[in-house]
């Protein structure tokens, strides 16, 4: 994480959880015009930062059709790869983007930095037209920060053929996943159910019940290592333990490739890694399936989230009405949306996007299934109570680092929490907020 940004004026500003409790602490005022100029004849041209595939494509299409604001947008690495920085930093040096993929998870972190513009007046219109827990997402204290795109209802996805050649069954518990894992490696020891990245485990400790973050009353609570997160934990450091799960560093070329040979039967995922597996492993065509999570209780329907975002307006955006008027577009004009569910493979924060058939066909890669159907009952059990914290770049680092040390066999996952929340609890306080 950047420290605390440097201003020339400051002053006390609020900062809530993402359910609305409010925190008081000190916010950098940035400045700054970002690169977005009004050129000659009226032309608005705006600046688009972000790394999903797809969203040039929106980009373009907005283009086509609107003569007064042109976007051009500009991929970057993924926020935790260093998208988020180079966010950040351009706040901080004044010459930052008017648009910004921003994940809801990063909501937090972007205002504790006072990176973001409010938007409230020039957004309100648009909050009908979201499922309105995304908008809760955007919106602190009553104040509006950025437009919804999607979220990331999760699934497994698995290897059809890897588990009808060892007479596998479907797991629907996580027990019967457990002995699919051990069926499977003592049929091939080079196999595995799962390449487990780490930042999953957040979305498998929201099915769990965890709280990992919330607000009480002016303060942050901090709960990565609570009871059912050692649950987990010591659920998955077993299957670690008997060599049943592959510690690939996630989206490495080993983890894809896992995937294509079947060598990997399964993974852990939202809606959005269908299309990143059709590119990554495209010889697997046809091979794949989508099924529910599986259930710690049989018969239970609880799901959990991976993702899900906003186009957040950073600080110093000069332009806020056009650059609202594109992000609302992006997030619900029909044909982006299409483009959206097709290339970037989300699933709509918009509720008119929940009606396009895009979201109720047959995908081809999946031999024809209507993935969507899945992960639309996952968004209906999904417990949207769920909060972030306000450093969560920092916390992902932590996590993947304390993570990486549990699978080299330095302490296990649970003490892979229990050093998160102890890293965690210090990097809050060290931007002075209050936390318990």
């Amino acid at each position: 994480m950047l420290a605390k940004l440097a201003a020339r004026s400051r002053s006390r500003a609020v900062l809530g959880s993402l359910s609305a409790a409010a925190l008081v602490l000190t916010a950098a005022a940035c400045g700054g015009s970002g690169t977005d100029d009004k050129a000659a004849g009226g032309t608005v041209h705006l600046e688009f930062w972000g790394w999903a595939p797809g969203y040039d494509k929106s980009a373009e299409l907005f283009n086509a059709t609107h003569k007064n604001i042109k976007v051009t947008f500009k991929k970057l690495p993924s926020g935790g790869q260093g998208g988020y920085d180079k966010m950040l930093s351009a706040v901080k040096a004044g010459n930052a983007p008017c648009l910004a993929q921003i994940g809801f998870e990063s909501i937090p972190t972007f205002l504790l930095e006072g990176a973001l513009e409010d938007i409230s007046q020039e957004a309100g219109a648009a909050k009908d037209k979201f499922v309105p827990w995304t908008w809760k997402q955007v919106t602190v204290a009553g104040r509006t920060y950025g437009i919804p795109v999607d979220t990331g209802p999760m699934a497994m996805y698995y290897r059809k053929d890897v588990f009808k050649k060892y007479g596998i069954p479907v797991p629907t518990t996580w027990d019967e996943y457990a002995k699919a894992a051990e069926k499977l490696h003592k049929a091939d020891p080079e196999a595995h159910i799962v390449n487990l990245r780490a930042i999953t485990l957040s979305g498998l400790a929201w099915q769990k019940g965890a709280k990992w973050f919330g607000t009480e009353g002016d303060a942050w609570h901090v709960g990565v290592n609570d009871d059912r997160s050692r649950q987990l934990a010591d659920y998955w450091q077993q299957l670690v333990d008997r060599k049943l799960v592959a510690t690939d560093q996630g989206y490495s070329p080993a983890w894809w490739s896992g995937l294509q040979s079947g060598k990997v039967a399964t993974a852990i995922g939202a809606v959005w890694l269908n299309p990143l597996i059709a590119q990554n492993a495209p010889k697997a065509k046809g091979r794949f399936a989508v099924a529910p999570m599986p259930q710690w209780t049989a018969g239970e329907k609880e799901f959990g989230n991976d993702g899900g975002g906003s186009t957040a307006v950073l600080k110093g955006c000069r332009h806020k009405d056009e650059t609202v008027e594109f992000a609302t577009w992006m997030s619900t004009d029909p044909d982006s949306l299409k483009n959206l569910i097709t290339k970037t493979g989300i699933y709509p924060a918009a509720t008119a996007g929940l009606e396009l058939p895009e979201v109720n066909k047959g995908v081809d890669y999946y031999g024809g299934q209507n993935i969507y159907k899945v992960f639309g009952e996952a968004a209906q059990h999904t417990d949207t109570s769920w909060q972030w914290g306000p450093t969560q770049s920092q916390f992902g680092v932590d996590l993947d680092e304390a993570t990486a040390n549990a699978y080299a066999g330095s302490g296990t996952l649970f003490d892979a929490f229990d050093n998160v929340q102890r890293k965690t609890l210090a990097a809050i306080k060290s931007k002075g907020v209050k936390v318990r």
